[in-house]
């Protein structure tokens, strides 16, 4: 079937996350050691290098399950490595307050976060709303401040581009929606990696069914376009979805090679996105 919607992720696939990440690590590093009340690098580096020496072993863990690489992005990399200090701490062990906290600390450092998007992530943008399909950000970050960083990027129509926020894709949790295909969803597709890739992302669910709700679209109609394979397209691509991959120095094969098994695209560059619609 053409594309009828496009969807895509944020950070990572539209910004320069390395530039724009920059104050984020140190500002999350300054509140846990005011949280904790200790200075905090030499642990925190200890944890960090641990993490990135075997980036296929050591996923982030959300919940009690591994629901993507940890070295995907710099984002992922420091909740990583603070789950790590708790972990090795013993630390709010309770997963109840752990979560409560960390997203907490998350939110307060986001908001120091900069505005760097890639060379080509205005063009692409004025071009897939020029085709005159419905283009929708879904991201794990807060709907205010995606909307003004995108406001900053000056689209000739930037009313045209709807952004979700807080979709929450890492939560393996029950759709909200009675719907029939996200049941019969397996909970997990093997992967070449020593874990399960697990598909059933209720929030997410969620959000992209809204999505064709209010688009009148289907699945196998939908483009979805991320940087991390298992947060932003392997729910997508289980459904039906065209996918894909705008890849990184931080890119690992098995996402490669799970976006190829999908007969989705892996893009050298954001613009490439423009070939598939």
């Amino acid at each position: 079937m053409a594309v009828r919607c496009v969807v895509l992720d944020f950070d990572g696939t539209f910004t320069d996350v390395e530039t724009e990440s920059a104050p984020f690590r140190a500002y999350f590093q300054s509140l846990m050691a005011d949280l904790l009340g200790r200075d905090l690098r030499a642990e925190w580096e200890r944890e960090e290098r641990r993490i990135v020496e075997r980036p296929e072993v050591h996923g982030w863990e959300f919940d009690g399950r591994v629901v993507a690489p940890s070295t995907a992005d710099p984002y992922l990399l420091t909740t990583a490595t603070v789950q790590g200090i708790f972990d090795a701490g013993a630390l709010l062990r309770n997963p109840l307050l752990r979560t409560a906290i960390s997203q907490t600390l998350y939110g307060l450092a986001y908001e120091r976060t900069l505005t760097a998007f890639k060379p080509d992530a205005r063009e692409t943008l004025e071009r897939l709303v020029a085709v005159g399909l419905p283009v929708y950000v879904v991201t794990n970050s807060r709907t205010d401040v995606v909307s003004h960083k995108l406001d900053q990027l000056g689209l000739t129509q930037r009313a045209r581009v709807k952004v979700m926020g807080e979709a929450k894709k890492f939560w393996v949790t029950p759709s909200t929606r009675p719907a029939a295909q996200f049941a019969m969803l397996p909970e997990f597709e093997a992967a070449p990696i020593a874990r399960p890739v697990y598909l059933r992302r209720g929030r997410y669910y969620d959000a992209l069914a809204a999505i064709w709700e209010a688009t009148n679209t289907l699945p196998e109609e939908t483009l979805v376009c991320g940087d991390i394979y298992e947060l932003d397209l392997a729910l997508p691509a289980a459904l039906g979805c065209k996918v894909a991959l705008t890849e990184s120095k931080r890119t690992l094969e098995f996402e490669r090679a799970l976006t190829r098994r999908h007969n989705g695209h892996v893009l050298g560059a954001l613009s490439e996105l423009l070939t598939l619609v």
